[in-house]
């Protein structure tokens, strides 16, 4: 089964809603403007429930089938959040926000997820209920984990959640999945470095935070290398170094470093936390300072599960003839915070070649959505077959 005919004879429109949500870039939790259209198209569009506020700026919408003998309820969502980042293309829809753009495809995404409520709308081709959900602040904010903790699985009765992404170098309309393990969990560290600072020309006097600093960077790098498997997979970063002192003949009393730790399992990322924490007070200890370490839980791994993985790859395989294995990524997602709840899969649609998500010069690609929406509407019809 291809694209359906119906959802690519709204191409035009849904592209429309595209450029506008382009246009307008909201970020985290200031999605006003954005959920207020989402909630005015699904009461447009006939939904049977619409309700806002989820999450703080979240949207929920609720489509019923033609029957529901089954009993299943099914969620599909879509993020809103644009990223604080200036746009750099010639696009004649171009943001039109200082300081912020739709640099991950989220425009695409929340328009893809809204032309599949409107298709499903109209036919009602299914027997049970489908959940839309529309959420803020995916982009560091962790609005998914903000509408669960709204206790919206359960006031659904959600049974089952998919997620979607585009993907830029997956050919246009391709699909690719895989289960278990997908995307990182991301978490940040703040590690705040005190010895004695002093004169540059007296460097004896002074316990030198540079040093230790250095030696820190440096050694964090034996958790990936000395300390976990080989077998595991773990990104330690350190993406900021900031002394207290910016003259050139002052030795700065502090420094403060920042970072994430990515890791694809509960097990490597505890062990991954304790070790930075070990080696950042241990070596400052060494060189007769102090480390303080603030380790903030970010997102989890996230998990794809098995069953309902095969099935979304089905899915994909029925619109595009065949479903790629993809490779993991160590980005974060927080969609996990969903699928920690509820069994379901998160799946790659192809943005074909340009330049990658979270790049001022990223574009979604408009050819994307027939299938993003097909997917979206095939996922509810043979999930939850009429009759």
């Amino acid at each position: 089964m291809p694209v359906k005919n119906r959802l690519a004879d709204l191409l035009p429109e849904i592209t429309a809603w595209r450029h506008d949500l382009h246009e307008n870039p909201e970020i985290l939790f200031e999605t006003h403007r954005t959920s207020g259209i989402v909630a005015d198209k699904l009461t447009e569009f006939g939904c049977d429930e619409v309700t806002t506020g989820i999450g703080r700026t979240g949207v929920v919408g609720v489509i019923k089938g033609k029957t529901n003998t089954s009993g299943k309820v099914i969620g599909l969502r879509a993020d809103m959040d644009a990223l604080p980042m200036q746009e750099q293309t010639d696009l004649p829809y171009k943001s039109k926000v200082d300081g912020a753009m739709h640099a991950c495809g989220h425009d695409g995404h929340t328009s893809m997820l809204l032309g599949a409520a409107k298709y499903l709308s109209e036919t009602r081709n299914f027997d049970g209920t489908v959940v839309l959900i529309f959420q803020p602040a995916e982009e560091g904010g962790g609005g998914g984990k903000e509408m669960c903790d709204d206790g919206m699985m359960d006031r659904w009765g959600i049974q089952e959640v998919y997620g979607m992404h585009n993907w830029p170098g997956l050919p246009v309309g391709e699909f690719a999945i895989r289960p278990g393990a997908f995307f990182a969990s991301t978490d940040q560290f703040d590690i705040v470095v005190e010895g004695r600072g002093g004169h540059a020309a007296k460097a004896h006097l002074t316990l030198d935070t540079t040093v230790m600093a250095s030696q820190i960077v440096i050694a964090l790098q034996t958790i990936a290398s000395r300390v976990v498997s080989p077998t595991e997979h773990v990104v330690v970063s350190v993406t900021s170094f900031e002394t207290a002192s910016k003259a050139y003949n002052v030795i700065p009393q502090t420094v403060h470093l920042r970072g994430t730790i990515r890791t694809m399992s509960k097990e490597t990322r505890e062990l991954a936390r304790q070790s930075l924490i070990d080696i950042a007070q241990g070596t400052a200890a060494a060189h007769g300072g102090t480390a303080e370490v603030d380790f903030k839980l970010g997102y989890p791994v996230m998990v794809n599960s098995e069953e309902q993985t095969e099935f979304a790859a089905k899915v994909a395989t029925s619109i595009a003839g065949k479903c790629a294995f993809a490779d993991q990524t160590m980005g974060g997602e927080d969609f996990a915070f969903m699928l920690e709840e509820r069994p379901g899969a998160y799946i790659f649609v192809g943005n074909g070649e340009g330049a990658d998500v979270h790049h001022p010069e990223y574009v979604f690609n408009d050819e994307t959505m027939p299938a993003g929406c097909s997917w979206w509407a095939e996922i509810v019809e043979q999930r939850m077959p009429a009759g």
